[in-house]
């Protein structure tokens, strides 16, 4: 093994920094060509000429750390290539390694000539370090692929042998890039502990701000055990950033153990003040009070059991000086048990508005922009329970996303021992009355209503007063049983009341299909639309919206089976918000599990489905499989779209992505020109997945399978990466929201 870097210095006792180019230069031991170029998103990054190197056609692991990370990637990183066949570009998957550090392991190009960072996002600031590429020979690379992969790592050898290298390099890859789920506890150790290199970097950095911001930290105390309140204090004054002050009120607590530590944490801070009510007034009316306190610019909910993580207002302060405007911001989370053992950890979407309307999802670690908290009132006492979600929902009606910042990090825990039950653990029927009617007060300016969902969330129904024309859509080349089942229950299983029902016919053959659509022609809601041809699902699609009548576009594969009448009511209404672009169903195998429950970016490379083969009724992770949210994508196989959303973005890509990814393109550049896209879980369908198209096995279908990746991964890389309503802390193997 070969060390082109050389061996990374050990940590040094300052904290690390943005390398200057001369420095970074040196310590990669290349000719380096470093000038600053711009991203998609406008981003500046470095790039490292490679020439003179001589890694052409080597398999090697480039490893870089970038400092403060967390292990969530702030970079894009490529390989670019020059030769014959023209320019070349490898998008790296890299892989968190602990310690800021990250490594992608594969086979350079034989023309390689460079490396390109670049930052994810505006906001993903990178201070890159220890930049390292190291060869590769091939008894490691199979020892470390059969460690990963074992059957894999045969078969590679076998074709190796038979030298079949382009097959065996292949599986070689596919084995190195499996990498094994790990306990929350490898992961905590591994990600989210902080070395003194990492305090002291933590303090350096906040010690440099100017006019650093000021935190309110909002406690309401009512006689919770002394001693986890004593941990929640100290866990406030270890933060590593200095500039917060705690507003604490007691909400006339009956243990005098109580006041006394109050008093006595006051007196050894003086950024802690105390306040004690003459009677108790529950927990709206004591964090009100603490509220009238602060004289920070932003204000922090902090309950009287929990804990913070010693960096948690270091983030926050450094995602408000990254953006000043931000209204709220939010961390991720875990529980808490009584020997201080971590679990359950909520690994968050950003914000998401639909699925705020079900869940607070939010809750901890809050921060809210004090006068915004104030102008609002405050909590509102009445809705003890769910007096949070109310405050969230009432702040974030009409305010913009772009306000709103979720800190991918674990900043909070919450607390699940004896001794600190809330109000929603004695009373859990008042607090889900309670977050009813906070949202049925959001609602009623939309002329929608409230309504008790699933497991007693919460769910928004939007009103459909005037049902608009829907003009289905069905590509087709013949399967007649496939499009007799799909047809039978448009017609005759589904209660909406205005269809205009297209049957794109591809080249259809077999005199059962054509049987099946002269049956059907005497309805007048039914259509046929004969599109002869090479398949192209795009191109159908396009070409039956362009015949279509209704104002309203369903996207709809030959093979959906209706299994509930209410399904198209229910996608039709949520497409009808304005705000919203595309919708999408919650889709069934036939045996019952999961196919559909949204798309997330990046699974697999380019997109998977979230909660693949999850059992129907299973609430999934943190019960997102049955509450309405936002997403990245839902499939084509089943969208509801305003019709001119669909001419606006210009329909799906017909040159392109004649058959994979159409979708997950089309819902990109829906949510690129403003729209949210949402999939709910009360539209269900059975999905007959591929049954008329067949599998990708044959060697055309796979040229042109990779040649749609990377179709994808070139127009959309970044996103592809970062997907805002999955979580970088999770798998990209499976949407299985695991670790």
């Amino acid at each position: 093994m070969m060390d082109v870097a050389g061996t990374p210095p050990a940590p040094s006792r300052t904290p690390p920094r943005t390398l200057p180019r001369a420095q970074l230069r040196r310590r990669l031991g290349l000719a380096a060509e470093l000038p600053v170029a711009p991203n998609a998103e406008g981003a500046a990054g470095l790039r490292l000429d490679l020439a003179g190197v001589r890694l052409g056609g080597a398999w090697v692991t480039l490893s870089w750390r970038d400092a403060g990370s967390g292990g969530v990637a702030r970079i894009l990183v490529n390989i670019l290539s020059h030769g014959a066949a023209g320019t070349g570009t490898i998008h790296v998957t890299e892989a968190a390694t602990g310690g800021d550090r990250f490594a992608w392991t594969g086979r350079l190009p034989e023309s390689a000539t460079a490396l390109r960072f670049t930052a994810l996002s505006r906001d993903a600031e990178f201070a890159l370090d220890d930049i390292a590429i190291r060869r590769h020979g091939r008894p490691a690379l199979l020892w470390r692929a059969a460690l990963r992969q074992p059957d894999l790592a045969g078969k590679a050898l076998f074709w190796r042998l038979l030298r079949k290298r382009v097959r065996a390099r292949g599986m070689i890859a596919r084995a190195l890039g499996n990498r094994g789920e790990t306990s929350y506890a490898a992961w905590i150790k591994r990600f989210d502990t902080l070395t003194n290199f990492d305090r002291d970097r933590i303090r350096a950095d906040a010690a440099s701000w100017e006019a650093p911001p000021l935190i309110s930290v909002l406690m309401p105390v009512y006689d919770p055990a002394p001693k986890v309140l004593e941990a929640a204090l100290n866990s406030l004054q270890s933060q590593l950033y200095p500039h917060w002050e705690l507003c604490v009120v007691d909400d006339a607590s009956t243990d005098p153990a109580i006041p006394r530590l109050l008093a006595q944490a006051a007196g050894r801070d003086p950024r802690i003040t105390v306040r004690r009510r003459g009677e108790n007034g529950h927990i709206a009316r004591a964090t009100n009070d603490a509220l009238s306190m602060a004289s920070g610019t932003y204000a922090a909910f902090l309950d009287h059991d929990d804990i913070l993580a010693e960096s948690a207002f270091y983030e926050v302060a450094r995602a408000i000086r990254s953006d000043p405007a931000l209204d709220l911001i939010y961390s991720d989370e875990d529980k808490i048990d009584g020997r201080g053992r971590r679990f359950e950890p909520h690994f968050k979407s950003d914000f998401n508005r639909e699925l705020l309307y079900g869940q607070n999802y939010l809750n901890h670690l809050t921060v809210v922009r004090t006068a915004r908290l104030r102008a609002l009132g405050g909590l509102r006492p009445g809705f003890e329970g769910s007096q949070d979600h109310d405050l969230l929902l009432r702040l974030t009606a009409g305010l913009p996303a772009a306000r709103v910042r979720h800190i991918p990090k674990v900043l909070y825990h919450w607390r699940a021992a004896g001794g600190s039950g809330t109000f929603s653990d004695r009373a859990l029927a008042a607090a889900e009355a309670a977050r009813l009617q906070a949202l049925a007060e959001i609602a009623a300016p939309m002329g929608a209503t409230a309504a008790r969902g699933p497991r007693g969330f919460n769910r928004l129904v939007r009103p459909l007063r005037e049902p608009p024309l829907v003009s289905v859509v069905i590509p087709t080349r013949d399967r007649a049983e496939l499009v007799a089942t799909v047809l039978d229950g448009l017609f005759a299983a589904t209660d909406y009341p205005r269809l205009d029902v297209i049957v794109v016919d591809n080249d259809s053959r077999e005199p059962q299909t054509a049987a099946l659509l002269a049956r059907h022609m005497q309805d007048p809601r039914f259509r046929v639309l004969p599109v002869p041809g090479a398949f192209n699902f795009s191109d159908l699609c396009n070409r039956g919206a362009e015949a279509a009548r209704g104002d309203m576009l369903l996207f709809l594969n030959n093979d959906v089976e209706v299994i509930e009448p209410g399904w198209l009511t229910e996608l039709v209404s949520i497409a009808l918000d304005q705000s919203i672009g595309a919708v999408g169903a919650k889709l069934l195998y036939p045996d019952g599990t999961l196919q559909h429950g949204g798309i997330v970016l990046g699974i697999g490379g380019v997109a998977g489905h979230s909660h693949l083969g999850l059992p129907a009724e299973d609430p999934g992770y943190f019960e997102r499989m049955v509450l309405s949210q936002e997403v990245s994508a839902v499939t084509g196989a089943c969208l509801a779209m305003r019709r001119s959303v669909f001419s606006e973005v210009g329909g799906f890509d017909a040159k392109h992505l004649k058959v994979a990814f159409n979708d997950v393109d089309l819902c990109l550049r829906v949510r690129e020109a403003g729209y949210r896209i949402v999939w709910t879980p009360h539209a269900r369908l059975i999905h007959h997945e591929s049954k008329s198209r067949g599998s990708e096995d044959s060697p055309e279908k796979r040229a042109r399978f990779e040649s749609e990746c990377r179709v994808m991964r070139e127009r959309w890389e970044p996103l592809l990466r970062a997907d805002p309503y999955y979580n970088p802390n999770l798998s990209r193997v499976a949407a299985h929201f695991r670790l």
